[in-house]
């Protein structure tokens, strides 16, 4: 059984990760004045932490209170203005092991900007937030050719099929209401895509041959 046009190419949102690309943009928003490097890592420690808390719980991780331990991101943002990384993000000390070179990695600011115009972008931006955010992924090592272009159909494919579905509907004297279900795939293609993208803030970046 098909729901319409669009049940093919979309997927519904997972509200536990929702929740977390919610968290991380606000962290994002409330970290603004910090200087670039600090911000970056305060992202990727919180990432980190969201990752490791995930495959600890097992199958069905309790988001919620994952997103409530880490504590307010205006606390957090607040606590790196101090210069203080709260004790329960702290890593573990380890071994000294012997350093190994490593290329020089640009700001991971574009990738966090990008997954936040493919989630809220989409809701406030039809088409030209996803659209922005892309354009900033596709341009970071984070994430392969392939998970970018998986990336591309996700966010792009249900843009079509909201302009054909319009279209049609124009063509049939529809109504609002077709207006309201193109808007609603877009902004589930955008979501998609950011959830797509979202383990890959925690990886390592893909540099090419020869590093």
């Amino acid at each position: 059984m098909t729901s319409g046009p669009y049940s093919s190419d979309t997927a519904p949102l997972v509200h536990s990760d929702v929740l977390v690309l919610d968290y991380l943009a606000a962290l994002w928003a409330a970290t603004d004045d910090l200087e670039p490097e600090l911000r970056d890592e305060l992202m990727t420690t919180v990432a980190d932490y969201i990752a490791m808390r995930r495959a600890a719980n097992g199958p069905v991780p309790d988001h919620a209170q994952i997103l409530h331990r880490l504590g307010p991101p205006e606390a957090l943002a607040a606590a790196a203005r101090r210069g203080r990384v709260p004790a329960h993000l702290r890593r573990p000390s380890r071994e000294p092991v012997a350093p190994m070179p490593a290329p020089p990695q640009p700001s991971a600011g574009g990738e966090y900007a990008g997954i936040a115009l493919l989630s809220a972008g989409s809701v406030m931006l039809p088409v030209i937030g996803p659209f922005a955010g892309m354009l900033l992924v596709s341009g970071s090592a984070r994430w392969s050719t392939a998970q970018k272009t998986a990336a591309w159909v996700l966010s792009g494919g249900p843009v079509l099929l909201a302009f054909v579905l319009v279209v049609l509907s124009a063509m049939v004297g529809g109504g609002a209401e077709s207006l309201m279900v193109g808007y609603l795939m877009m902004v589930a293609g955008g979501f998609v895509a950011a959830l797509s993208l979202l383990p890959g803030l925690t990886a390592r970046r893909h540099y090419p041959q020869g590093y």
